[in-house]
């Protein structure tokens, strides 16, 4: 079967409700967690996709067994350090940063050395922002340039440490709570703001975890060794699989759409905020709590004129997986653009600021960049025609994802290439667009 989509025709005017694929990071972390408490978490709604598979398969191979019954996952946990390790385990973390960092969190006891491996793209990634605080808590690692394979053997003497996360990533945010839990005394981790689901969950556990809220960072403090029970837990959908329908629909003019049940955190939710500062009128309604996460319906209308934005760098945080789309609005707006700091996206499943700056100057957008830094010159009457084969772009399902929008919206002849990497995050991304009328092949 081929590995690529054809797209020849815009979308046409829609006016749906859809859903999208569950949360990625909360699926995963509600695995992790589960496999540390005591008894049966029944964990429904979770994204089955491959970085959370091998999420699953990752938890077996410590000898954390599950079982799936209709939609929802037991996850049979023995407590902290409940791992039952084999000499010689191999864990392979596939294309998921999100499981190979929280996971090494998870390991700082273990009894045996474990190796990590992933992918082509994944073994290109720097694990020094995870390896250098996990080696302060007395854990050895083993990493040729602090690059995959990675070999951690866990130590009965670790040691609370105080952190400082500058970096303003929630996988090393997290990475280090989970390995607070099998620390003995209080950890503290002073953290750029970044999105709080792993916080949010212990919370709702009512694990012993502090938090102290300041301007630009928090204080997080949390006690070792303290046991949690087994927990029940409905995963939303996912706010960065909504962002292309989001845009989908404002590049279609009379289009109107519904995404239900979505996570909307405010860690999270950096792309309405951007989108709405651009012209977009994007709502959210029947907004509720769920374990501490923020969980609504959003609305959206297709729009004529958008404006340009000085982008805040406060915001990117909670926008990191978005900018990619964002900047396909931009290409649209009124004006230039200017995006401040996005160093962070290069460190995601391919660089994708190098990348999103090349796929802006293939469909014929002024781009000028400076260090970390961009300008986009819009054009309003921004129209495609050409022919685009979209390839060697790393295989990283965001930018087949913003192929196929960008085709459906703007117009052109595309092949793009790939089609397997939607297995990443959202399997059902094609199936999801035709039934919003798109015309793919």
């Amino acid at each position: 079967m081929s590995n690529h989509v054809i797209i020849n025709k815009r979308i046409k005017n829609f006016s749906r409700e859809i859903r999208v694929s569950s949360d990625k990071s909360i699926s995963i972390r509600t695995l992790l967690i589960a496999s540390q408490a005591v008894g049966t978490s029944k964990i429904s709604n979770l994204l089955e996709s491959e970085d959370v598979m091998n999420a699953l398969k990752a938890i077996k191979k410590l000898g954390i067994n599950y079982k799936k019954i209709d939609n929802t996952y037991e996850i049979y946990g023995f407590g902290l350090n409940g791992f039952n390790l084999k000499k010689n385990t191999v864990i392979n973390a596939g294309n998921s940063g999100t499981l190979a960092r929280l996971i090494l969190g998870l390991l700082v006891k273990s009894k045996f050395q474990v190796k990590l491996i992933g992918d082509n793209s994944l073994s290109k990634r720097d694990f020094s922002r995870v390896i250098k605080p996990l080696k302060l808590f007395g854990v050895n690692i083993e990493s040729k340039n602090n690059l995959m394979p990675i070999k951690i053997l866990g130590t009965n003497f670790l040691r609370p440490i105080e952190y400082s996360e500058n970096i303003g990533s929630a996988q090393v945010k997290s990475c280090l709570i989970l390995s607070a839990l099998n620390t003995p005394g209080i950890t503290t981790i002073n953290s750029r703001k970044s999105r709080n689901h792993t916080e949010l969950m212990l919370k709702f556990l009512k694990y012993p975890i502090k938090i102290i809220r300041k301007k630009t960072f928090e204080k997080i403090s949390i006690q070792g060794l303290k046991q949690f029970k087994a927990f029940d837990y409905n995963v939303p959908g996912d706010i960065s699989s909504a962002a292309f329908f989001i845009v989908l629909t404002l590049l279609s003019k009379n289009s109107s759409l519904i995404i239900k049940n979505v996570n909307v955190n405010p860690s999270r939710k950096g792309i309405i905020t951007i989108l709405n500062k651009m012209g977009a009128k994007i709502e959210l309604k029947n907004k509720k709590s769920y374990n501490g996460e923020a969980i609504a319906n959003i609305y959206v209308k297709g729009k004529k004129n958008f404006k340009s934005i000085n982008c805040p760098a406060s915001l990117n945080s909670s926008a990191i997986d978005e900018f990619l789309i964002i900047f396909l609005v931009a290409a649209k707006a009124n004006g230039i653009s200017r995006f401040k700091e996005l160093s962070e996206m290069n460190k995601k499943e391919s660089k994708r600021l190098d990348l999103g700056i090349r796929f802006l100057k293939l469909i014929g957008v002024k781009v000028e960049r400076y260090g970390d830094n961009i300008n986009i010159y819009g054009n309003p009457s921004l129209e495609l025609s050409k022919n685009f084969e979209m390839k060697n772009f790393l295989k990283d399902h965001r930018i087949f994802f913003l192929s196929c929008i960008t085709a459906l919206t703007l117009g052109g002849k595309w092949k793009i290439q790939d089609k397997d990497s939607i297995n990443t995050s959202f399997p059902n991304f094609l199936k999801t667009l035709k039934s919003l009328g798109a015309k793919i092949s």
